[in-house]
Parts: C-alpha cells; sequence; structure tokens
C-alpha cells in the first residue's frame, strides 16, 4: 500500500531506458523511451514528465508521441542547460528515471466530432505533435485538420521529414512560415498569425489549440477572435519554468494557478483576466 500511496502522489521514478535517439537540429534531439517490461506511459496528448539523470538533477520534457503508441514513447529534448546537455550525450540503451505524467493536456474527448486548428510556433511543435499523432491515430472521430507552423527559419524546424508527410496527407490541410527565408525557401515567410485569416473554417464547430512561446498568443488569439471562434474554443499550453511538477515549488505559479498541475493547457476564459498568464 506504501508503494501504490508513492506512486500515485507523483515521487515514484520508474527507470526508463532509451532505445533510440535521432538528430532534429543542431540543439533538439528526440528520444524514444521504453519503460520496464514495455508498460504504457499512460499519458494524455501534451502532458510532460520529468526526466532525471543520477548525480546531474532533473528536468520537465513534454512528451511529445501519442498515448496510442502503448510500447514506448518520445521525448524532445533541447540543449538548454546543464541536465538537458546531459541528456544529449546519452546514447541508446542509457538509463534514465521518469516521473509522471502531469498536468492536464488537450481536452480530446470534449474535440471529438469538431473542426480542430492546431498552431504551433518553434519549439511548441513538440507538445503538440502528441496532439497531432493522436488525431491521426483517431482520424474518424474528427472533422478538418488545419496545422499551422511557424518558425524562425528552415534550419530550426523540428521533424523536417514528418512535416512532408503532414502535408502530404489528403485528410490534414498543413502550412508553415519562417521569419527568416535562405534563397531555397519556396514556402511563406512571416509571422505564423499570417496564415490563419486564410484558413477555411466554421467558427462555431472548430476547436483551435496553440503551443509556442508566451509573446505569440497574444496575436495568435487576436486572429482567432477575428475568425469568429468562441474564447471556450481556444486552448493554449502554456511555457513557464516548471521543477518539482507537484505544485510545490511555486517555479510555475501563475496568480493562484499552477502550469504543472492546473495546466499547462488551459482553455483560454480560465486565464484571459491573469496577470502574466499571456
Amino acid at each position: 500500500m506504501e508503494q501504490i500511496a508513492i506512486k500515485q502522489s507523483g515521487y515514484h521514478i520508474q527507470r526508463g531506458r532509451v532505445a533510440e535517439v535521432t538528430t532534429l537540429t543542431e540543439t533538439e534531439k528526440l528520444f524514444r523511451v521504453v519503460l520496464p517490461n514495455g508498460a504504457p506511459l499512460d499519458h494524455d496528448p501534451g502532458q510532460f514528465v520529468e526526466v532525471s539523470l543520477f548525480g546531474v538533477g532533473e528536468a520537465p520534457i513534454s512528451i511529445c508521441s501519442s498515448p496510442t503508441r502503448r510500447d514506448s514513447f518520445e521525448l524532445c529534448i533541447r540543449a538548454a542547460g546543464r541536465v538537458t546537455a546531459a541528456l544529449h550525450k546519452l546514447t541508446t540503451g542509457a538509463e534514465i528515471g521518469i516521473r509522471g505524467p502531469f498536468g492536464v493536456g488537450f481536452p480530446v474527448i470534449p474535440m471529438e466530432g469538431g473542426d480542430i486548428l492546431l498552431i504551433a510556433g518553434g519549439l511548441g511543435l513538440a507538445p503538440l505533435r502528441s496532439l497531432v499523432h493522436y488525431i491521426i491515430d483517431n482520424r474518424r472521430d474528427f472533422g478538418k485538420v488545419d496545422i499551422l507552423l511557424g518558425c524562425r527559419d528552415a534550419e530550426s524546424m523540428l521533424f523536417s521529414a514528418e512535416l512532408t508527410y503532414w502535408h502530404k496527407r489528403i485528410d490534414l490541410n498543413f502550412c508553415c512560415s519562417v521569419d527568416q527565408a535562405a534563397a531555397e525557401w519556396e514556402g511563406n515567410v512571416g509571422l505564423i498569425t499570417a496564415l490563419i485569416p486564410g484558413i477555411n473554417l466554421d467558427p462555431q464547430k472548430t476547436i483551435a489549440v496553440s503551443c509556442g512561446p508566451q509573446p505569440m498568443y497574444r496575436f495568435v488569439i487576436d486572429e482567432l477572435l477575428k475568425k469568429g471562434i468562441p474564447e471556450a474554443h481556444i486552448y493554449l499550453s502554456l511555457e513557464r519554468h516548471m521543477k518539482c511538477g507537484l505544485g510545490k515549488c511555486g517555479h510555475c505559479q501563475i496568480d493562484n494557478l499552477y502550469c504543472c498541475q492546473d495546466g499547462p493547457v488551459f482553455n483560454y476564459p480560465t486565464i484571459k483576466k491573469i496577470k502574466g498568464a499571456i
């Protein structure tokens, strides 16, 4: 009973094994992780885990694969600090500690039957990818799907081969824009918000989900409201400096909310009047 209580409290650490490492960009790598006996992580799209290395530390990382993949899960990790830099040095077979999953994910059940508009900026594509994969694996449960991606440049674009596959699918509408374009770039140039007006949608049927840097959200929300999408149909995944994952340390506190427990996915009406949320 004591071990079950520890596990349910969020303090329990499972041993994960790195089954595969893929370099995505100069700063991001994709890790496929397997739990003991191939047990599923049982997460929701949009949740995160705490990843630890003995003697180094622990870091919160968004899960970027769908729970429909039961034998393993994937983490997109940017080398941005001591722990993540150490994780980047790992190779296949290495052991890591996993706590979680934590937080509130995307509302996949209420989204069923609706049209879906997904808007990602930069590294925000990683957690949003978990939702894209979930939708693809349950494609008949959803209506029209539009995916908009904004990146600094083509070199920083995550999952480039996968994006080509999304673009070729006839049941997805994928569109991308970069801030800075090289001479060979043939796509859109400019802010991601410039893509929203061109999307043909039924506002009352559309659920909009956005994930990216905080400064992007105000402009995205303005464009979504101009399209007539109800505020209650807008969901945002907030990026904050989460630490413990349990709502204890206060690192990710926004007024009376904790990103690690009340989020990271929030319905827009819940946070629109909270100072510092967006």
